[in-house]
């Protein structure tokens, strides 16, 4: 999960999520880019400003403006292509003899099977890439921007700094991030619609960018938004997102499980804004998802480091 200004405090209202009586882990899924966040698959969605919050990776254009600006969140198209499941390379055994937290303990395991509420990160883990270094190699600049992406991961800039740096060496147009999410189809991780459908099962709900595909209502996704003026040209991203600064996945998390009062809540990600959830009133367990990357300094920390959704689907039952 990855924040910054929310224009009118009645759009913070509308963005929180509805209190849910039901019990059981609840998937929710998080992303912490800007009409990027969502990873390699995007699409963009521009929404009204009254209109409720919408996950970050769907192509559904319904213009609007505030004070000449165009907003666009990432949601996940439903007449988008189906997902590639793509594989992923094994990690070499040496690389997994440094990690003591590759199985889980009895405390660890009967947490995950027993929370309330699930949140997911999105760009390299439901998704196979980061949405915003696919934008900036689609715009010329990709290089730079992962060289950015990789810092922000790890935790060693604030996430924000490297939100506004990454954008800032690209600017991309409206029309650039229309074309980008038309051409480029979405790739979700291996296993995830799987582990989304378990988790359905046992009444858990699920948020995240790519609400569509999986299923998962507009509602129940957290996701950074780009704005355009007027004439299509790049202003910025919204300041006010949680997830487009440290600590905002965080706060995202806290703010929903006191809305739905859960018990339990456990935080699936990769990167250290997934790692910043875990914290009193926050997530309970941090569990790291290092089947695309694996950032040492972020796994060494987790409660559970599985480097494929098997392991947790499996888990469940």
């Amino acid at each position: 999960m990855e924040s910054g200004g929310r224009e009118l405090q009645e759009n913070q209202e509308q963005r929180k999520p509805q209190l849910d009586l039901r019990k059981k882990a609840k998937p929710i899924f998080m992303e912490g880019l800007v009409g990027v966040s969502r990873v390699t698959p995007v699409r963009t969605h521009l929404r009204q400003k009254h209109l409720p919050f919408v996950p970050t990776s769907s192509l559904k254009f319904t213009k609007s403006s505030y004070r000449n600006r165009t907003r666009v969140g990432m949601n996940q198209h439903p007449k988008s292509p189906n997902p590639i499941a793509a594989s992923i390379q094994p990690l070499e055994a040496s690389a997994l003899s440094r990690f003591d937290n590759t199985q889980p303990s009895k405390e660890v395991l009967d947490l995950w099977r027993n929370a309330d509420a699930v949140c997911f990160d999105v760009d390299s883990t439901v998704c196979l890439d980061e949405g915003i270094d696919e934008l900036a190699e689609y715009c010329g600049a990709g290089k730079a921007v992962a060289e950015w992406t990789a810092r922000a991961m790890s935790g060693s800039v604030p996430f924000e700094e490297a939100l506004a740096a990454r954008l800032s060496l690209f600017n991309p147009s409206l029309s650039q991030v229309q074309d980008f999410l038309k051409e480029r189809p979405v790739r979700l991780s291996p296993g995830i619609d799987e582990l989304v459908k378990k988790l359905k099962a046992n009444n858990t709900d699920v948020y995240l960018p790519a609400a569509s595909i999986l299923g998962i209502p507009p509602e129940n996704v957290f996701a950074n938004q780009l704005l355009f003026g007027t004439s299509g040209e790049f202003l910025g991203f919204d300041k006010n997102e949680p997830t487009s600064r440290s600590g905002g996945k965080a706060t995202a998390v806290q703010q929903i499980r006191k809305a739905h009062n859960y018990k339990e809540l456990i935080m699936i990600g990769d990167g250290a804004t997934d790692l910043e959830a875990r914290q009193p009133g926050g997530a309970d367990l941090f569990i790291c998802y290092a089947g695309v990357q694996l950032r040492e300094a972020v796994a060494a920390k987790a409660n559970w480091l599985v480097f494929n959704f098997e392991d947790l689907i499996s888990s469940l039952d």
